[in-house]
C-alpha cells in the first residue's frame, strides 16, 4: 500500500468529501479522521485547522491522505481529485 499526504486550503470541507464520492469512493466513518473507501484506493480528510495570514485574512487548511494498492493508481486518483480542487477566479 502506498500513500500521499495533500494539504488543502481554502476549500470546504464538505467539498473535499464530495470530489472523493464523484470519484467513486463512499464515505465509512462520520467523525475525523473521515474515511473514503474505494475499489483499490482510499481517502482520508485528517484534519482542518483555520490558519491567518494578517488579523483579518483567514483561511482553512484541510489534511488529506491517498492510500492506494499501487503507485499507478496513487498518481490517477490524485490528479483527478486535484482537477476537482481546482479553483479559477475571475
Amino acid at each position: 500500500m502506498v500513500e500521499k499526504d495533500l494539504e488543502f486550503r481554502g476549500i470546504n470541507i464538505d467539498h473535499l468529501g464530495m470530489y472523493f464520492e464523484e470519484l467513486g469512493a463512499k464515505l465509512v466513518t462520520d467523525i475525523f479522521p473521515y474515511i473514503y473507501e474505494a475499489e483499490g484506493w482510499s481517502g482520508q480528510i485528517i484534519s482542518e485547522e483555520e490558519i491567518s495570514f494578517t488579523a483579518i485574512f483567514k483561511v482553512n487548511t484541510v489534511k488529506v491522505r491517498f492510500m492506494a494498492e499501487d503507485e499507478d493508481t496513487l498518481v490517477r486518483v490524485i490528479k483527478n481529485y486535484r482537477y476537482k480542487t481546482t479553483r479559477i477566479g475571475g
